[in-house]
């Protein structure tokens, strides 16, 4: 998910050229002219930094970095100023701001002051903090980040948005802020929105009712009722119809829903997660999901970084993974030696934790002996010469789509070509394979015939 930059600054022009410039380095930007706007906006949604101009008309930039700083305490914030004085660029620092830019504005001197923010705020010490019930494994820093908003979400009953890649833990996560939380003895329901056929998805999820020839009420509790005073978890939630997410958002707002077929709508109180693993700007540019419904889920959200980025945790999961398989398929002990951690640890992983469980499930099945070596690694992983080359030469997106075409061949040919094995393989719902399938010009009747 691209990181979202929120600038405040009363001349259009500043806006218009920070907004190209940021851009086009691969930013989200959202622009204001006044401080209402700004702060409208931040009630709704945390970007990533505001950029923060000291004048804005009338309206004191410090005053309006004060309010910034009592809704996200953490949030980084550079000052804009045409007119900097020492004292000015200390009273801001002493508020909160993390650096201070002079007009006239240099490209270069911009990109580098947001990039150093956003790195001394990734790299903020966590403050102390304990899990009831802690279930994700890691000790890298991305993870404990991730473990800290699991801990800030669960105090609260605000609605969580998760965003992560295939593999990443999504369902984990949800189900963590749940465990941890006020309402962790009521009841927890998943509900996959990409796994429910459409005709009878609304029923599913708000339940059903009708009234028999005898005259007596037949009522089916949906998935939404039944987590009354509990957590739903509404995952792959781009996958609703447009007149479902409609629905959805009146039943967040009003804590109401009505039953299919039902005259009287049931008041609920239950919390809301959801999580998706599709780009959501470019889901809502292109009107596939609806920007209200956004801002009502996200009032926390929760980006899960992907394998790749927190690669000290791999020896740790394929330890915990390799022990697994052992104990659940009833085999000998094995060990991985050194060349063969180090290879793991250098793969890319497009398929993420779940894609390292699943190929030390095989290496623990198929290594015959007790150590497990390099060789017996990159021959589990045989197939992805061509994206490693890609990442070597900085083509990174084209290196992504391989390592994902192969591991996904490579997963085909296992289960013989069948797709609803090879879904379940991946742990994906089997429309999404089907789309990748397309996505990626995999062809299964060319892979059964050769």
């Amino acid at each position: 998910m691209q990181k979202m930059i929120y600038i405040l600054d009363d001349e259009t022009e500043i806006r218009k050229s920070l907004r190209v410039i940021l851009e086009d380095e691969d930013y989200s930007v959202e622009d204001f002219a006044n401080g209402k706007a700004l702060l409208k906006a931040l009630a709704k949604e945390r970007p990533s930094l505001v950029l923060l101009d000291v004048w804005v008309g009338k309206e004191d930039g410090l005053t309006i970095l004060d309010e910034c700083k009592k809704l996200y305490p953490g949030l980084p914030i550079v000052m804009i100023s045409g007119h900097g004085t020492i004292e000015l660029a200390v009273n801001a620092t002493k508020k909160g701001a993390v650096d201070f830019l002079e007009k006239p504005l240099s490209i270069e001197k911009v990109i580098q002051t947001i990039e150093s923010a956003l790195e001394k705020t990734k790299d903020t010490e966590i403050p102390e903090f304990q899990l009831e019930v802690d279930e994700i494994l890691g000790e890298s820093s991305s993870i404990q980040r991730v473990k800290f908003a699991i801990f800030q979400a669960a105090q609260t009953n605000a609605r969580v948005f998760i965003f992560g890649e295939n593999g990443t833990g999504k369902e984990l996560t949800a189900r963590a802020i749940h465990q941890n939380s006020k309402r962790k003895n009521e009841p927890y329901i998943e509900f996959n929105c990409a796994s429910v056929p459409e005709d009878t998805l609304e029923q599913e999820l708000f339940g059903f009712e009708s009234v028999g020839n005898d005259g007596n009420k037949d009522i089916k509790i949906g998935s939404w009722e039944s987590a009354q005073n509990g957590t739903l978890f509404l995952d792959e939630v781009c996958d609703l119809t447009p007149a479902l997410q409609s629905k959805v958002l009146k039943a967040i707002l009003e804590q109401k829903l009505d039953r299919v077929g039902g005259k009287d709508s049931i008041a609920v109180d239950v919390r809301i997660i959801a999580a998706t693993n599709s780009n959501i700007e470019e889901a809502i540019r292109e009107g596939r999901f609806r920007e209200d419904l956004y801002y009502a889920l996200s009032v926390i959200p929760m980006e899960l970084p992907p394998l790749r980025e927190r690669n000290q945790d791999i020896p740790l999961l394929a330890e915990y993974y390799l022990k697994k398989s052992i104990t659940e398929n009833n085999l000998s002990l094995k060990t991985i030696d050194r060349e063969g951690l180090d290879t793991l640890t250098s793969h890319f992983w497009p398929g993420n934790v779940r894609e390292l469980g699943n190929i030390l499930e095989r290496l623990s099945i198929l290594v015959p002996g007790d150590t497990i070596r390099a060789k017996d690694v990159k021959e589990a992983l045989h197939g992805f010469k061509k994206a490693n080359e890609m990442v070597a030469r900085g083509d990174l997106k084209h290196a992504k789509e391989e390592f994902e075409r192969q591991y996904i061949i490579k997963t085909l040919q296992i289960c013989e070509g069948n797709v609803t094995r090879t879904s379940k393989a991946l742990g994906i719902e089997r429309t999404h394979l089907y789309r990748k399938l397309r996505s990626l010009n995999i062809s299964v009747e060319q892979l059964n015939e050769g």
